[in-house]
């Protein structure tokens, strides 16, 4: 048994690199991350993060992330470390809900458990498929002419699939899309993310004017009834990522026919533990499942990468290499990205080296 003796957490501002990132709900200046150690009694030390994207994006809020694993930790030391699926249990139980606040904590034991096996993660749970997973980078809302400009900037760094942000007017947004592809031609994957922000008359325009334009589109509206609406009249494949919470969204996606994949955020639904299950059940289903989350630097994009290389090839999406956001980043040993793709860090757990001294003084510390 790896009986937890302490679990620490600490608050990471990382500003992004290039500055605010917009969608179309709203925008932010960095990442307010919370970092979470989980020592164990067999001396392994496991590492989680987790950080919204800002209090307008999502279920999820950095302030209440602080306060929801200050709660949590001192209820689970003594618990075995090496059981997460366990531990996902009893914190559900502890908290009902919020399920962002027990992100950290699910990835630090998933870490914990596989370092103590040593495995890597992707192994952990079940299987690798491959050794690299494909990369995509977002294009912001910006005027059409600076939106290709960015995206040959970011063909040319090697990425070939990006998300073109929509969600606010259609027209606009149809000239953005259109001048991307315009910009980086036939052979670059691209995805219009309105992030849930068109109404379903908004969503139906769009589609009508770009239904020549190769692309994917993803999440038009906030909710599944309004995204059932525009799938009867899109004319490309429409993928759901906001929705994605609960087992019950992706049973009701599938069944109603409602999107061809899905994207699952570590942590909107959880961490580790329920993405895992998410995932097998999407797979099963025929679905093209994405795996990241919504937010953090070097810890966070490891688990993103084991999570996506244990899900088969051929219905693997992209991810995204949060920590490149990033100007403050919190552990080494993370590969760089070669021909826009990226290879998950070697060795055992999440297989990065965290650079504790950067985290400064914890805000919890639960022994």
């Amino acid at each position: 048994m790896s009986a937890i003796t302490a679990i620490r957490a600490y608050r990471h501002w990382q500003p992004f690199a290039e500055g605010s990132y917009g969608t179309s709900g709203g925008s932010a200046e960095g990442f307010d991350a919370v970092v979470v150690a989980v020592d164990t009694a067999s001396g392994v030390t496991g590492w989680g993060e987790m950080a919204p994207l800002g209090s307008f994006y999502s279920d999820a809020f950095a302030a209440g992330a602080r306060a929801g694993v200050a709660e949590l930790a001192p209820q689970l030391l003594g618990m075995d470390a090496a059981q997460p699926r366990a531990l996902a249990r009893r914190m559900g139980a502890l908290l009902r809900g919020h399920p962002y606040v027990r992100s950290a904590i699910d990835m630090a034991c998933w870490d914990a458990a596989a370092r103590e096996r040593g495995q890597p993660l992707c192994e952990a749970l079940g299987g690798r498929f491959g050794d690299t997973v494909e990369l995509y980078r977002s294009v912001p809302p910006l005027a059409v002419d600076d939106a290709a400009g960015l995206a040959r900037r970011l063909v040319g760094s090697g990425y070939r699939r990006l998300q073109v942000k929509v969600g606010g007017d259609p027209r606009v947004d149809a000239d953005r899309l259109r001048a991307v592809r315009d910009a980086v031609g036939p052979e670059v994957a691209l995805v219009a993310d309105a992030n849930g922000g068109w109404t379903s008359a908004a969503a139906i325009r769009f589609a009508g004017m770009t239904g020549d334009v190769d692309h994917a589109l993803e999440q038009p509206c906030a909710t599944l009834s309004e995204c059932r609406a525009v799938r009867r009249r899109c004319a490309v494949p429409m993928l759901l990522d906001e929705s994605i919470v609960t087992l019950d969204d992706l049973l009701a996606v599938r069944s109603d026919g409602i999107a061809d994949g899905v994207t699952i955020k570590l942590s909107r639904v959880g961490g580790v533990t329920p993405a895992a299950l998410l995932r097998d059940v999407a797979v099963e289903a025929g679905l093209v499942v994405t795996v990241e989350d919504t937010g953090g630097a070097t810890i966070d994009t490891a688990a993103m990468v084991h999570v996506s290389l244990s899900t088969p090839e051929p219905v693997r999406g992209a991810t995204v290499d949060f920590n490149a956001w990033v100007t403050a980043d919190n552990a080494t040993g993370m590969p760089a990205p070669s021909g826009g793709r990226l290879a998950a860090p070697p060795g055992a757990g999440l297989g990065v080296e965290v650079q504790a001294g950067v985290l400064g003084d914890p805000f919890v510390d639960a022994r």
